[in-house]
């Protein structure tokens, strides 16, 4: 019999951890027309799962061990796990974190009494110096998945699913993978039971030491890790681990950052629970796996493994979750700079779609590049908008899936214009509705150039739009009843349109 199947059987978690939920995903079910459960690990008092095999290995501490004290280093969620594990046994513990952390995990493992040290971009580099601190120290180390104690502690997932699936077996169970115990954990106990179900891993595209180490025979050490989804950025996967995946996992899916977020806000609406993006891995690999395989009426389990996420990243993570979804496409688009173009170009091309973003600026007199995201259905309309594009004479390229341009080059669409005089700047507030853009555009003269456009939809009942505009002297007073008709019309439904004076 294999060892951590038996440790997994005598394991003490129970002090300190709940058996959670496996819920059943209404919303998930009907879009994949298949069963989908979730494993609600993030429910789990420190929001992880990681506390499991945290407090098992602890507690088997021998005394004079515990005296010591404990020392770890960790991304997050382990580091939660190992504080308050410590913290119910009476044990001091320190805890070495990468400066790019989350604040939230950071400070709930102060909440929990431990002592925190911040070094290094990743767990690895954090790892490093947590190996110097204990020959400093003598405390004794708490892995972060490379362990039997620990696994066996994860395993206990696999032991629960088991029992509460014990009407309807699942045909697979998707874990996230970071550095390998939690899958390590649930596919021993899983294969040595019903060795049918399948387990397949999940990791982002950016940080896939598992799959590259199943791939090569032996383990690949990643020069650099994503850390999107920070609870999994892992360089190098454990030795136990690695050959317990050799040995059980069936399979393994890589998902990007748009595909994580998407399974975000899939999970929050049939749970009301916002998970992390390393929580989100195990939903988005059924969502690929489904659509690769065409799979219908089966039964998949994701472990939902964790919830610790800083909340200032949830307007990202929903600007990405639409592109993950695939209703939105991004364009770059090439116009000919002069008055009247941008209104052409919405009038050809934008017509009654809704705009979730646009970037313009004037940089010559002869062609503007703009970078414009219309609300579509991707996979049906993409072609057809570059087409549509194409025949109106505009030089058109996708960039939905460039994530250099997404992230960063957009942004410098602006900066200083030499060329344009008489230039001002107004900030404009929309109703976030489709035509919106057009119905402002028309109440413009064509002579009055726009020479630049800021806009991004942000989910609210109105957008802020910054637009620049060349304004002929002698055009001054016109501009000017333009703005006065639009604040006047501000109340009105068919407006509904207010600015202010920027720069």
């Amino acid at each position: 019999m294999d060892t951590i199947f038996k440790l997994i059987l005598t394991a003490r978690v129970y002090d300190v951890v709940r058996e959670t939920p496996l819920d059943f995903a209404p919303n998930l079910s009907k879009k994949l027309n298949n069963t989908i459960l979730m494993k609600r690990e993030d429910l789990q008092d420190v929001f992880s799962f990681k506390i499991r095999g945290a407090y098992n290995k602890i507690v088997n501490l021998s005394d004079e061990e515990k005296k010591k004290g404990v020392i770890a280093a960790s991304a997050g969620n382990h580091a939660q796990g190992v504080a308050l594990s410590s913290k119910v046994l009476g044990v001091k513990a320190t805890i070495v974190m990468p400066e790019t952390t989350p604040a939230i995990k950071i400070n709930a493992v102060r909440r929990h009494g431990a002592e925190v040290v911040l070094i290094g971009d990743n767990y690895s580099e954090a790892y490093e110096h947590c190996k110097l601190l204990i020959k400093e120290t003598g405390k004794v180390y708490i892995p972060p998945f490379d362990d039997e104690l620990v696994i066996a502690g994860q395993g206990t997932i696999g032991h629960e699913i088991i029992r509460q699936t014990s009407r309807q077996i699942p045909d697979a169970i998707f874990v996230p993978i970071g550095g390998g115990g939690l899958i390590a954990g649930i596919a021993t106990f899983i294969k040595n039971v019903y060795p049918q179900i399948k387990i397949i891993g999940v990791e982002p595209v950016d940080s896939n030491a598992m799959f590259l180490s199943i791939k090569a025979r032996k383990k690949v050490k990643l020069d650099k890790v994503g850390i999107f989804a920070d609870g999994v950025a892992v360089k190098e996967v454990g030795d136990i681990t690695f050959e317990k995946a050799k040995q059980y996992v069936d399979d393994i899916i890589l998902v990007n950052t748009d595909q994580i977020a998407s399974s975000i806000k899939d999970i929050y609406y049939d749970t009301r629970n916002i998970v992390e993006p390393a929580g989100a891995l195990a939903i988005a690999g059924i969502k690929k796996y489904v659509k690769q395989l065409n799979l219908k009426d089966k039964t998949f389990v994701a472990i939902n493994s964790g919830a610790n996420m800083n909340f200032d990243r949830l307007s990202y993570v929903a600007e990405r979750a639409i592109i993950g979804e695939m209703q939105e496409g991004l364009y770059a688009v090439r116009i000919p700079e002069k008055p009247g173009e941008f209104k052409k170009f919405c009038q050809r091309v934008v017509q009654d779609k809704n705009v979730s973003e646009f970037h313009y600026r004037l940089t010559n007199r002869k062609e503007a590049y703009i970078l414009v995201g219309l609300t579509i259905d991707y996979e049906k309309e993409n072609q057809d908008i570059l087409k549509l594009m194409r025949e109106q004479g505009y030089y058109a390229m996708d960039i939905t899936h460039n994530e250099l341009i997404k992230d960063h080059i957009k942004y410098m669409v602006g900066g200083k214009a030499p060329i344009v005089e008489n230039e001002i700047f107004y900030d404009f507030r929309f109703p976030e509705k489709a035509g919106a853009l057009i119905k402002f555009l028309n109440h413009m003269k064509e002579k009055w150039n726009i020479t630049a456009f800021h806009y991004r939809r942000h989910g609210g009942e109105f957008g802020r739009v910054f637009v620049g505009f060349e304004i002929p002297k002698n055009e001054k007073m016109d501009f000017e009843d333009f703005l006065n008709k639009i604040n006047y019309n501000y109340q009105e439904e068919t407006t509904n349109i207010a600015c202010r004076l920027f720069l």
